[in-house]
């Protein structure tokens, strides 16, 4: 009974690395891997939380999305992004399955359609509202001209995604780690 209770321990334990190896990959790829747009900044990290979302269990991919992020956008003099970020990378890891042995399926390929749905939407109606001191129509249609650089990080996210994921299921990663 002992060894079983280790190895729940072992599991947790290394699911719990992961997900902060993952936290500190997002927040490198998107706070120094940037091109700054608009109010906000253009980046690939995206493309890990949606390989993190398909290789752990969804709480550790929901915290590893919504932190790295979360600090990406806290220690980039970015702060007032930080409450939208923590929930719409935190949902975005939801869009992606970790069931399988494979980490690009076609759920996972088509989990990028909901991300950029959100992407645009979510930060879009929070710059048209929160940033802009109350609800504001001519602020919302104004914040979703941002639209083409959230199509450009979503874009240059799921090429991320799709890369790592082919060469990370060629050589068995899911099966040689399990978590």
């Amino acid at each position: 009974m002992s060894e079983s209770i280790s190895q729940s321990r072992t599991l947790k334990l290394r699911r719990v690395i992961a997900a902060g190896l993952f936290a500190a990959l997002i927040y490198v790829f998107t706070a120094y891997l940037h091109i700054p747009t608009g109010a906000g900044y253009t980046h690939a990290g995206d493309g890990l939380i949606y390989i993190a979302a398909c290789i752990l269990p969804t709480p550790y991919a929901v915290a590893a999305g919504a932190i790295g992020g979360a600090l990406s956008d806290g220690l980039t003099g970015f702060l007032v992004w930080m409450p939208a970020t923590i929930i719409i990378k935190a949902v975005t890891a939801l869009f992606f399955s970790n069931k399988g042995d494979k980490i690009l399926t076609l759920r996972n390929i088509l989990g990028i359609i909901p991300s950029l749905i959100l992407c645009v939407v979510g930060y879009s109606l929070y710059e048209g509202t929160v940033m802009a001191g109350g609800f504001s129509m001519a602020a919302i249609t104004a914040a979703f001209g941002q639209t083409p650089a959230y199509c450009v990080q979503v874009g240059t996210s799921a090429l991320l995604f799709v890369s790592v994921s082919l060469l990370l299921d060629r050589v068995g990663f899911k099966k040689k780690f399990k978590l």
